[in-house]
Formats: C-alpha cells, structure tokens, sequence
C-alpha cells in the first residue's frame, strides 16, 4: 500500500512523503489516526532571489505550489478511497472560509501539516516555525491525507530541533518573531515564536513589495543553510 501510494507522486526529486502514527493528537478534531504527510520543493532560483521580502515571483509560486500539492493529496485520497480506505485531504493553505473562530485570537488553525511531517519523519521545526526538511530544509510547501488505514512502515518521529546555535533565521526574521529557543516536540509555539509578529511583518513586506493584502515573507526560508545545502547536493 505505502509503494502504491508513493508512486503516485510526479516524482522523487522535487517530492517527498511520509507516513504518520498521530495518536490521539487529531482526535478532537478528526477521527483519524494516521496521517500521509506530502512535501512539494520550492523553486531554488525563485527563493534564493529573496532578500528583503516577498517577491511577484515567489508569491507565483507559492499559489502554484499549493495547487499541485492539493492535486496529489487529491490523488492519493482517490487511490484509497477506490480501496475503500476512508479519508481526508488537508489542503496546502487553508481558506479564509476553512478558519475556526478561534484563528484570529490563537493563529492556530485545527490541523497543523508541520506536526503531521514531523510525526512523519520528515524533518523537524525551526527557529521561525518552520519545518525543516532533511531533503529541501525549509524550502518545501506541504498538504496532508489523514486516514484511519494503519500503515506498515510508518516514520520516526522528529521529536527535537537539530539546528543547534544557528540563528540565521532568528536575525533575519523582519518582525524579530523568534527567540531563538529550539523546538522540541512538548515545547508550545508560542514559547519559541510569536506568530503574530510574524503575521504583522509579512502583511507589511506583502503591501510594501506586492501591492498586495496578504501575509508572505519568505525571508526565513531563503537565509537557512539546510535549504541552501539542498541546493548545492541537487
């Protein structure tokens, strides 16, 4: 079933995947337990030309990232429920119309792909609430299928940070958003990162730079090492 399911993906050099146990972690909000954690690479050429916010080309890709992630989860979702398998896409971005009423006050939305990759194995979280990824470090958008259908490779938990004393990410973030503490997995976000100074910075760099009411920086995913190591291994 794993197999079939990977080689559903376009490919394997700008995708990877994973296989998640969640425990009771989505309960109150899904009744799943496992959960397939799907990672699509951001274009190196368009992120490395970040340097002070957004630009017209990363905010580009950014939509169009997410619009082939959803179309894989879609994808897999219909593979499992051609088998039978109930399921549940997550999408890249949610909608404004998918928020709970709590988002404004919390910033927290009900599902967070980042655990579901880090459960997966995939890579852990950084300094400014990102995961990073073995394969792309932070430069990876990601979408989710939850399911109840056990899988019989599941990954390795990430359970803390491996970014150690750099605070690249921590001194280029414009909203001053993390304190450099590490993640690790029984630590709350908002011990480490203030995502509402995130938010308010990357509203600013949105108008500022794309004329644009949104909230994109890109800034930390460009500066972090892992993600420029990716480029030079790919």
């Amino acid at each position: 079933m794993q197999n079939e399911i990977i080689n559903i993906l376009p490919n394997d050099k700008d995708y990877v995947i994973g296989f998640a146990d969640m425990g009771d972690l989505i309960r109150d909000h899904y009744p799943f337990r496992y959960a397939i954690a799907i990672g699509k690479r951001l274009d190196d050429t368009i992120i490395d030309e970040i340097e002070n916010g957004p630009t017209a080309a990363y905010y580009e890709l950014y939509k169009s990232t997410n619009d082939e992630l959803n179309g894989v989860a879609a994808k897999i979702s219909r593979f499992l429920e051609q088998n039978a398998i109930p399921c549940v896409p997550i999408q890249s971005t949610m909608t404004d119309s998918d928020l709970s009423e709590r988002f404004a006050a919390t910033l927290r939305l009900n599902f967070s792909h980042k655990m579901a990759a880090t459960r997966a194995g995939l890579g852990w979280i950084g300094k400014t609430d990102l995961l990073v990824s073995e394969k792309f470090g932070p430069r990876v958008r990601l979408a989710t299928v939850l399911t109840d259908h056990r899988f019989e490779k599941p990954g390795v938990p990430f359970t803390e940070s491996r970014c150690g004393n750099c605070n690249i990410c921590v001194d280029a973030c414009p909203g001053q958003a993390a304190n450099g503490r590490l993640w690790k997995d029984t630590l709350d976000r908002d011990v480490f990162y203030d995502a509402f100074k995130c938010r308010d910075a990357c509203r600013r760099l949105s108008i500022e730079r794309l004329d644009r009411k949104i909230h994109i920086c890109g800034i930390c995913v460009s500066v972090c090492p892992y993600g420029k190591r990716s480029t030079q291994e790919g």
